[in-house]
């Protein structure tokens, strides 16, 4: 595939990259497949090409024309050709980011926007100094949450190949050789063939078990490697300069940024998610970071090889070194090398007592097995301090300081898991345990589901403070009470094994009342994690999982506030809040179900609302309050611009305290490449300092008068798009039809992306499917409803008629618009999420879309009203920014303008499959195998279009 379309002549090393690729893969394909099959593929993309550049109609007429003609097996080698050039084109704007970030570095004089050095000069000139930066970081808290949400689309096997294409783009250059020149082009060429070879498609559905290894693997390419590193950069960056380069500190940074994962443990509408797959994440968890020291370990073991008589070393280093069994006599005066092969034997101790398994890469001796995480880094230390007291700082920078960094932050476990279960599953729980054990309440049996909000939190009460066990093992229960009691005993087990970090929070989908709160403590009473409460006083032995609520719909988000005021009112919590969580209260908020349930407008104006009473709910009550934002990768489920995002956030919300969701495709793309995974971890950290330590009075105020400002006019405009939007999604007679018939929302439910259901019903209802496959949808047809609909209606009511406390006229009504798009951050960054949506929606494909609906009536009414409201908020987007769209990103602009060339003809293709599948299903006795091959491309378009729009799920 040659040259892609480009919006200027200017040769970059961006175009070179995507040009070299792109030449790559079409000599692949002329060599694997044949030249008849490359010259329809050229055609395609020629075609394709030319409507970008040009915008004549009749382009695209030639576009469905020839797609049309394709023959099945021809329909799957264009699919895959146009997918992977997408997947390269990803691949290549990835080392540019990578490119860009270093040069800026290396030349701007400011540092860039995002960066850890923007974030602490910017509060140096707000007098934030280094000291209470590192105070800060002692009670932080930052999070990034890996979900297996089934928007991820590329298999592992895929994502192995890109990163190897990755490492070989960047040996290839000008200071090459020509033999070095030909082995790097053949090395490319032989990893793009082994890519297009390389089966694009599961053929079995995702297990749990699955998606851990796919997520462990980015622990490998990144993780474990990319935090050590950016704790010792922003370290470096807190230092006084040294008077020497020996001057140099190596003491570890408190554990401020930690890993977060729910796979595994997140069974709200999984039902394959059960004790034994918590059990294997927190086993496998354990097995990969315990693989990781033990390689760490034997690298020092060889590199730091100081013999005594050369550098001193300290007694605690000296008696750890005489604890080794090492029998060499090679090795008699190097004490540190002595010493880290008794580190190596207890840590092989360690892995076969909580693994099962020697993980050990070489023979070693007998060893008793560290206790727990702390101990292992009590040993490290000890090292340290000799190198540190013995002119060795540099030595132990170069390795054993990033390994003491690691094990603070991994422990024994990797990442924390979250338990994550719907309030309706507690509540049928305990109203079968009640039953069973005849509780009685107020003189009579309790029958749970049916008593009051009162009696509820009564019961429940009563129940946290009994001793006696409400579960017995002499009865047998339900498959599914059974399950959930199972589950949390080896929650119990496994914190027990690999600490108390390994799970920390239980979160209740749907709470929706303060007794779906109190259903999880009860039932963590009776499975082990809270000891019951103890006659003479004494404080319980085991302190249980922090419950956390989670609001998602906007009555939820509404009611919320008030849930928590009600919470943390009850003496009892309000105990276990102040001597068992640190202070810390976390409430996590739903973005994914909000937009489905209100729009985009409705949704983040309820978020934003719901945030704002939150923090005065808990100021009052002293307790820190900590979000956890489930945000998806569609600016539809909170995507965009996480930096942005969390500046965006009202003051005294983040305060040190955060965590949020990283969604299916968002992993890939963030984490795939180390490099780039670096850069998004300190962003995160750099916008949580930013919004942590500007001082909290004046922003506080600023936002207040925002608020008095404004407030009134976002209500207006979210009651309007709310209004607009629910009355085409839930109120339009046959709208559950048209959307199933115009997406690929039944196809993607068989890509087998996830081990989920798609829907939470066997039904063809909004109202069951989940927010997320709902989202991905639209994005595949290029609506993107979920990111914009609603808006422009919104925008024009307030400016034609305004409401209670406005300006007096349309002119003025506008002007407060432009003002609030300049010095409102909550609405600027609405509307620049809404951009990049509106930038990559095409209502031409979408209407291609349309025409699958088989109701021509239907179909003209829905896709005229979204074609107006399209209309509508482009115009409305321009009026209030001024300007035209992406007009300010021309990075972003001219990625979008070469990508579009290569997604419009998978999209066109979609479409035309569609039509044939679904043509061929209604036909009587058709085979299964044409149909089987249409279904497998339509998959790959599935595929090649996510991987186009990067951010569709």
């Amino acid at each position: 595939m040659n040259q892609p379309v480009t919006p200027s002549t200017e040769p970059s090393s961006l175009r070179s990259d995507i040009r070299l690729l792109g030449k790559t893969l079409g000599e692949v394909v002329k060599e694997c497949e044949g030249k008849a099959i490359y010259d329809v593929i050229e055609k395609l993309r020629r075609a394709a090409v030319k409507f970008r550049r040009e915008g004549n109609v009749a382009d695209t007429k030639v576009l469905e024309r020839q797609i049309s003609r394709l023959a099945d097996q021809e329909a799957n080698s264009v699919a895959r050709a146009f997918s992977y050039f997408l997947h390269l084109s990803n691949i290549a704007e990835d080392r540019d980011q990578n490119r860009r970030q270093r040069q800026h570095e290396l030349g701007a004089e400011t540092p860039m926007r995002g960066s850890l050095q923007h974030a602490l000069d910017l509060l140096k000139e707000k007098g934030v100094g280094n000291r209470k930066i590192l105070r800060y970081l002692e009670d932080a808290s930052i999070v990034p949450v890996l979900t297996a949400h089934p928007t991820e689309v590329q298999r592992k096997s895929t994502l192995d190949l890109h990163r190897e294409i990755a490492r070989q783009l960047v040996h290839s250059g000008d200071t090459l050789t020509p033999s070095e020149r030909l082995l790097t082009q053949q090395r490319l060429a032989g990893l793009v063939s082994a890519l297009w070879q390389t089966r694009m498609l599961r053929r079995q559905k995702l297990t749990v078990l699955d998606e851990i290894d796919n997520a462990l693997s980015y622990y490998t390419s990144t993780f474990l490697t990319a935090i050590p590193r950016l704790y010792q950069d922003l370290s470096a960056r807190l230092q006084r300069p040294g008077r020497t380069v020996f001057d140099v500190n190596t003491a570890a940074l408190p554990p401020f940024l930690r890993m977060g994962s729910w796979i595994g443990g997140d069974r709200d509408g999984n039902p394959n998610v059960d004790a034994a797959t918590l059990e294997q994440a927190l086993l496998r968890q354990s097995t990969r970071v315990l693989q990781h020291y033990l390689l760490e370990i034997k690298e020092l073991g060889t590199e730091i090889s100081i013999s005594h008589s050369l550098g001193k070393a300290s007694p605690e280093l000296l008696a750890l070194s005489e604890s080794s069994q090492d029998t060499s006599a090679h090795r008699l005066d190097e004490p540190y090398r002595r010493a880290f092969i008794h580190l190596y034997a207890r840590m092989a101790a360690t892995s076969l007592a909580l693994t099962g398994r020697q993980l050990a890469l070489r023979t070693t001796y007998s060893a008793p097995p560290y206790p727990d995480a702390q101990a292992f880094q009590d040993d490290l230390q000890i090292i340290a301090d000799s190198l540190n007291r013995h002119h060795g700082s540099l030595i132990a920078q170069l390795r054993l300081s990033g390994l003491l960094q690691a094990v603070s932050i991994f422990g024994f476990h990797l990442a924390t898991v979250d338990l994550r279960q719907s309030s309706d599953v507690h509540e049928r729980v305990l109203t079968e345990l009640f039953k069973a054990a005849e509780v009685r309440f107020n003189g009579k049996i309790v029958n749970y589901s049916s008593l009051s909000e009162e009696d509820r939190i009564s019961l429940l009460r009563e129940e946290c403070k009994q001793v006696r066990p409400l579960v017995s093992p002499w009865i047998a229960y339900s498959a599914e009470t059974e399950k959930e009691l199972a589950i949390l005993r080896t929650a119990a087990a496994c914190r027990k094994k690999y600490g108390e970090r390994a799970i920390q929070q239980a979160i209740v989908s749907h709470t929706e009342t303060l007794s779906d709160l109190l259903e999880i403590l009860v039932l963590q009473q009776e499975t082990g994690l809270i000891s019951p409460a103890s006659r003479d006083g004494t404080p319980k032995q085991h302190t249980g999982l922090m419950v956390v609520p989670l609001f998602e719909t906007i009555p939820d988000l509404m009611r919320g506030p008030e849930i928590m005021a009600n919470w943390l009112d009850l003496p009892e919590v309000a105990a276990r809040v102040r001597h068992d969580q640190d202070g810390i209260q976390e409430v996590m908020l739903g973005y994914s179900d909000s937009n489905k349930d209100g729009g985009y407008l409705t949704s983040n104006w309820a978020l934003y609302r719901a945030e704002r009473q939150l923090v005065q709910v808990f100021k009052k009550r002293k307790t820190r309050l900590r979000l956890f934002h489930g945000r998806g990768g569609s600016v539809g489920r909170g995507g965009g611009s996480s930096f942005d995002a969390i500046l965006a956030q009202p003051p005294g919300t983040v305060n040190g305290q955060i965590r949020l969701t990283e969604q299916g495709e968002v992993i890939q793309s963030k984490y795939k490449d180390a490099e780039v995974g670096r850069w998004h971890l300190e962003t995160f950290v750099a916008a949580t300092l930013e919004a942590s330590l500007t001082p909290n009075l004046s922003a506080a105020q600023t936002e207040d008068d925002n608020m008095a400002h404004f407030g009134s006019a976002l209500e207006f405009m979210s009651n309007v798009a709310q209004q607009s939007y629910r009355a085409l999604v839930y109120e339009t007679a046959g709208f559950n039809s048209y959307f199933f018939a115009s997406t690929p929302i039944l196809e993607i439910a068989g890509l087998n992306i996830g081990s989920r259901p798609a829907a939470r019903k066997a039904s063809q209802k909004i109202e069951d499917l989940r927010a997320i496959p709902w989202g991905f949808s639209w994005a595949q047809c290029r609506v993107m409803l979920t990111g914009w609909y609603g808006m422009g209606t919104a925008l024009q009511a307030y400016i034609e008629h305004g409401c209670e406390k406005s300006p007096a006229t349309s002119a003025e009504r506008l002007a407060q618009l432009q003002e609030m798009a300049q010095i409102w951050p909550f609405f600027r960054t609405l509307l620049s999420n809404m951009e990049q949506v509106l930038a990559k929606t095409d209502l031409d494909i979408a209407r291609r879309y349309a025409a699958l609906v088989p109701d021509k009536k239907l179909r003209t009414e829905v896709f005229s009203r979204i074609e107006q409201e399209f209309a509508l908020t482009l115009a409305m987007f321009k009026r209030i920014t001024q300007h035209e769209l992406l007009a300010q990103d021309e990075l972003l602009k001219a990625a979008l303008s070469e990508r579009f060339a290569y997604i419009d003809p998978l999209n066109h293709l979609q479409v035309e499959l569609l039509q044939r599948h679904r043509s061929a299903r209604q036909k009587a006795g058709q085979g299964d195998e044409g149909e089987s091959r249409t279904q497998r491309a339509i998959h790959m378009t599935i595929n090649g279009i996510a991987a186009g729009l990067r951010n569709s799920g």
